[in-house]
């Protein structure tokens, strides 16, 4: 595996940083994670807009133009053979001595970007939908921003993994739906697919974006409003999306069956419609 760590590409065993850098320190930056079909780049410059909203979020300069980044990620791509991959990119504030106060004068960031096969979800899950766990949602109130400081979702998705499931749905004060620990959840009911809004206790997921933007385009009733926990529990589908997961249906949550328990018609109606934009958008793109 090729990766690129501040301006050299080199195989990822040689990469190397300082214990002080306040990624390590403090967790004290962002990442953002960019889908590659056939090598080409899926909405780069939603990905960028994105990495720019996280780090505006914690106060940190860009590191490149845009022009810049797209030539590294170029150049990445180019050095690994996958054809699909998925590019995982990290920022931290950079290298200072340890204190809570951002170094002043700023230092230079630290800048890391890898490349790993992505790979879609085998066919059993397909066929068979996955477990998920509720939980409460406790983490902060800027969720909108991809930071590093992930402990809270890793915590919140090793109860999933506890539980043999694959997800942890998060519900906010006991009263609304927010996402997955690692995902965005859409609810089904009355053939109605249901996403909560873009807001800051949510990352705003560009697979979620897609299928949204696949619902209006082929007439399927669609609603983004706040989504009451009962009407998760109460749901006749569950759906998770990311992207590298794509679109899966949950089909059991805390131990009971969804609707009938196995994957419904939405789910199946999305995924074929999913598939069919990859193969004529994403590839093309």
């Amino acid at each position: 595996m090729t990766i690129y760590l501040n301006g050299q590409y080199m195989p990822i065993e040689e990469a190397k940083i300082s214990v002080l850098d306040r990624g390590f320190i403090f967790g004290d930056g962002v990442y953002e994670v960019i889908p590659v079909y056939s090598r080409k780049v899926f909405r780069l410059d939603s990905h960028l807009f994105r990495l720019q909203h996280s780090l505006d979020g914690i106060k940190l300069t860009n590191p490149h133009s845009d022009s810049e980044w797209t030539a590294i990620i170029d150049e990445l791509i180019k050095r690994n053979s996958v054809q699909d991959q998925y590019l995982y990119l990290h920022i931290t504030r950079g290298v200072a001595k340890r204190d809570h106060a951002f170094p002043n004068p700023p230092v230079k960031p630290t800048v890391f970007m890898m490349s790993n096969p992505l790979l879609t979800p085998p066919a059993n899950l397909l066929q068979s939908g996955v477990g998920a766990v509720s939980a409460s949602d406790n983490r902060w109130l800027r969720c909108d921003i991809k930071a590093i400081a992930l402990l809270p979702n890793v915590l919140l998705r090793q109860m999933a993994v506890d539980a043999g499931c694959a997800e942890t749905i998060l519900i906010r004060d006991n009263s609304f739906m927010t996402e997955g620990a690692a995902s965005n959840i859409f609810v089904v009911k009355k053939g109605k697919l249901l996403a909560p809004p873009k807001d800051n206790l949510m990352l705003p997921g560009i697979t979620y974006d897609v299928v949204l933007e696949i619902a209006a385009a082929n007439d399927i009733p669609h609603e983004v409003r706040r989504i009451a926990a009962t009407e998760v529990y109460d749901a006749d589908e569950l759906l998770l999306t990311s992207s590298t997961k794509e679109i899966l249906a949950i089909t059991t949550l805390d131990g009971k069956p969804v609707g009938t328990g196995k994957p419904g018609e939405m789910f199946t109606r999305l995924y074929k419609l999913y598939q069919e934009f990859k193969h004529n958008v994403m590839r093309a793109s």
